[in-house]
């Protein structure tokens, strides 16, 4: 197999480290423009003494052109955001799988000509990188709420937020992706997990609105802290979800509640601990999953869309269901903006 990264910062590089252990054979090149990234370990700490190429015995270019002339089977988007959806439009023309790092991109420009191109191949080919899908923890949540377990939802609360400039050591953060607005960075596409999961347990919203934008000391030109509202509906019944978005909180925060007529759901997702309480029994259950390491997602996730190009699986999140959580995570952008409610129009906009 014939790999090709366009960009190495710490998530390529993550992807890449994990590729060699599932497919230690495969020829891998990548684009870099920069190179100013050093080498970094599962814990994006920086590998002293070695290049990236001697480390990963990988050819380096500066032109993607070039890159894509070797004929890659397969191209992991990891550069920043902004450049997401040309370079996934010509790795898809050169033939190749394409897995897009999350975000899928910073703005709609393009995204629907990228979803044209991939449905004039004439079936699936691209992969967006939501790793959180393969949590056992949310997929243990979303059989609950499957089942119903804590009965009809009154609501839900997410929380994700950590400061910032901690996020990687060996890089100044004014200068990373998710600082600048021209690299397509700020809260809410940099941290649109949440955006993915809340339609994954809850369904498209009707309507969306915010509070929020730059509003801390830190050296950046994007927002750095939204309060989100959802307005969802089940079984007929509206119902509000709220997602906390922030570059500040420390320690970090990360995780969500659901609460139901029944009872309540609380996901801690840096323990891994789901606790669920039934009010109707007053029986309180914690299911905690203490061997889990960060890097097991990723596996799981990168176990998925190897097993997508051999065609034995379809993707986790497949290009429709990544557009729809940028699709609802520009909104609420626009939400901030505006200061108003806005409507989303249903699944026509796809």
């Amino acid at each position: 197999m014939k790999v090709l990264f366009v960009g190495l910062g710490s998530i390529g590089q993550r992807h890449l480290r994990n590729l060699l252990k599932l497919k230690p054979d495969c020829e891998v090149n990548a684009v870099r423009h920069n190179r100013t990234v050093p080498v970094l370990s599962n814990t994006n700490q920086v590998v002293s003494g070695v290049e990236v190429a001697d480390h990963y015995n990988l050819t380096e270019y500066k032109s993607l052109q070039d890159a894509l002339q070797k004929k890659p089977d397969v191209v992991f988007v990891t550069n920043p955001t902004s450049l997401h959806i040309s370079v996934a439009k010509q790795a898809l023309a050169a033939g190749a799988f394409v897995f897009i790092e999350k975000p899928l991109s910073h703005s709609w420009e393009g995204v629907q000509d990228l979803l044209h191109a991939e449905n004039l191949k004439g079936s699936k080919r691209i992969f967006v990188g939501y790793q959180l899908r393969f949590h056992p923890a949310l997929k243990f949540v979303k059989t609950l709420l499957n089942q119903s377990r804590i009965g009809q939802i009154i609501g839900a609360r997410l929380v994700n937020g950590e400061y910032m400039p901690g996020w990687h050591p060996y890089e100044d953060y004014r200068q990373s992706y998710a600082a600048r607005s021209d690299l397509g960075g700020g809260a809410l596409v940099t941290q649109i997990h949440d955006f993915d999961y809340a339609l994954w347990f809850f369904g498209l919203p009707s309507q969306v609105y915010a509070v929020g934008g730059q509003l801390s000391s830190l050296e950046i030109d994007v927002e750095d802290s939204v309060q989100v509202l959802l307005s969802c509906v089940k079984d007929g019944k509206v119902f509000p979800v709220t997602i906390s978005l922030d570059y500040l909180q420390w320690p970090p925060s990360r995780g969500f509640s659901v609460t139901g007529e029944n009872g309540r759901i609380d996901c801690d997702l840096l323990s891994s601990v789901v606790t669920v309480t039934n009010r109707l029994t007053g029986e309180i259950q914690k299911h905690e999953y203490p061997f889990l390491n960060r890097n097991d997602v990723y596996l799981d996730e990168l176990r998925n869309f190897l097993a997508f190009v051999e065609g034995t699986e379809v993707p986790c999140v497949d290009l429709v269901t990544a557009m729809a959580s940028l699709k609802i995570a520009l909104t609420a952008r626009q939400a901030m903006q505006d200061g108003k409610v806005v409507k989303i129009p249903g699944s026509e906009w796809m």
